[in-house]
């Protein structure tokens, strides 16, 4: 990375980081998943996090991770995202998922996971080389005024695509979401140019869960970052992200 590039992505997250302190979220960003294991299993209403996150189960450091917490005034962790560098030189994300199905798997959506695959999308036949896997977003909505609706999620994303880019320069990007949330627009606000329809099918060829495949290809990682992030100067945006968050800390 050349010093102007650096220097630009450091401004960039700056002014990010700074427009979410003033909105009342404190963000960390670290990679010892030890520490991302121990806020995650702390909260008690949240599914299990995936596997591909969790040192119990997966190899993931610094050389091949990181991930993005952000924690309100009073120090509750309200939001939640990692990603994962994959090297797959050679093979197809569909392949991937073929055979580490298990570790994107909704927990308890399939009666058998070892005769449940994922299928539908075309770009899991061309989605190979460096793959960054992207997990693990949370940010509770809290009704229209909260911080999802008010731009949150997408500076949040952006945060962790400057960081992804420059340091690994992937091939390709991907998540999985629901198809609910798929329907609502879920990969533009995370910032994702292209969304295709996917499904779980296990082991009586039924539908065992819905989820789209959002992606990114480098091309369209370099647009997305020469383009300028959002704000959430105006007042009104921010006053209402800081009473949400206010609301979620005194609803416990």
């Amino acid at each position: 990375m050349s010093p102007r590039n650096l220097f630009d992505t450091i401004m960039c997250v700056s002014r990010i980081l700074r427009e979410l302190e003033d909105a009342g979220m404190r963000v960390e960003v670290g990679d010892d998943f030890s520490t991302y294991r121990a806020h995650r299993t702390a909260q008690a209403d949240r599914n299990p996090m995936y596997p591909m996150f969790d040192v119990a189960s997966s190899y993931i450091d610094g050389s091949n991770g990181f991930w993005i917490c952000g924690f309100d005034q009073s120090g509750k962790l309200i939001h939640t995202q990692a990603v994962r560098l994959l090297d797959l030189t050679g093979v197809s994300l569909g392949n991937h998922l073929d055979v580490h199905r298990h570790k994107y798997i909704t927990p308890d959506t399939t009666p058998d996971p070892d005769l449940t695959f994922y299928s539908g999308p075309d770009a899991l036949a061309t989605i190979t080389g460096r793959v960054c896997y992207h997990g693990e977003f949370w940010l509770p909505a809290r009704g229209l005024g909260g911080p999802r609706s008010q731009g949150a999620t997408t500076l949040l994303s952006r945060i962790l695509f400057e960081i992804m880019v420059k340091s690994w320069a992937p091939d390709y990007a991907f998540a999985l979401v629901p198809k609910q949330l798929a329907a609502k627009g879920a990969h533009l606000r995370y910032g994702y140019s292209h969304c295709e329809p996917g499904k779980w099918i296990g082991p009586d060829k039924q539908v065992t869960d819905e989820d789209h495949l959002i992606w990114m290809s480098a091309k369209d990682m370099t647009n997305a970052l020469a383009r300028e992030p959002q704000s959430l100067q105006y007042a009104d945006q921010v006053s209402s992200i800081r009473a949400s968050l206010s609301a979620i800390d005194s609803k416990g």
